[in-house]
């Protein structure tokens, strides 16, 4: 078992601290190659982020999460398998797509499980909004992808409802879900809890 002393040492290294919060991200810099990054959109204790990049050497990850006992745990995780190809960044997300993801950078997006704020005043809180997905595809390189799930079905009506009033995402009708699962997608099948997924295909504007 690790020591403490040692655990923060080795999460210090995969969580990703940029030196300049107001500039893009540099993914061949920070992962030293240049492959297709995929981002794990608030990637929680990173049971979904560890799983996709142990199946996947050939791509890089990021995970973005804001709560510091979540990253620690998901920094935990990648350094534990050995992952070289995941890195943690502790941020919110929409300043982190806003600010942080160079454009046409980012090959999938994965969305799992988005606090879904039932109660109706807590509505305009949720994640997934029009802007929300204007940076979504700023950020996406070509035909690039977004992968949403969630067990609220009010909210997949509201995201369904946002992507079909919009000219960015086709949907693609014949995805496949990844065999990677979060934490709470193992708790929901166990549980027999139906899941809602989407999946999106950036459309890029005609010139």
């Amino acid at each position: 078992m690790l020591s403490s002393d040692r655990s923060a040492t080795i999460a210090s290294e995969v969580e990703l601290v940029p030196v300049n919060c107001f500039a893009p991200l540099d993914f061949e810099e920070i992962y030293g190659r240049h492959v297709s990054v995929e981002i794990d959109l608030g990637c929680g204790d990173g049971s979904f982020l560890a799983a996709l990049a142990g199946e996947n050497p050939d791509k890089d990850f990021l995970g973005i999460e804001r709560l510091v006992g979540r990253v620690r745990s998901a920094c935990g995780k990648i350094a534990r398998s050995g992952l070289k190809n995941a890195r943690v960044l502790r941020f919110e997300i929409s300043y982190a797509l806003e600010r942080l993801l160079p454009e046409n950078s980012v090959a999938s997006f994965h969305l799992m499980f988005p606090d879904p704020w039932p109660k109706r005043r807590h509505a305009p809180r949720r994640l997934v909004s029009k802007k929300f997905l204007a940076s979504l595809h700023r950020a996406l390189a070509a035909n690039g992808t977004v992968r949403i799930a969630t067990d609220e079905i009010e909210y997949f009506r509201q995201i369904t409802r946002l992507v079909s009033e919009s000219s960015l995402f086709a949907v693609i009708c014949d995805a496949v879900p990844a065999t990677a699962m979060s934490k709470f997608e193992k708790q929901f099948t166990l549980d027999g809890v139906k899941i809602h997924r989407l999946a999106l295909r950036k459309v890029s504007p005609v010139t």
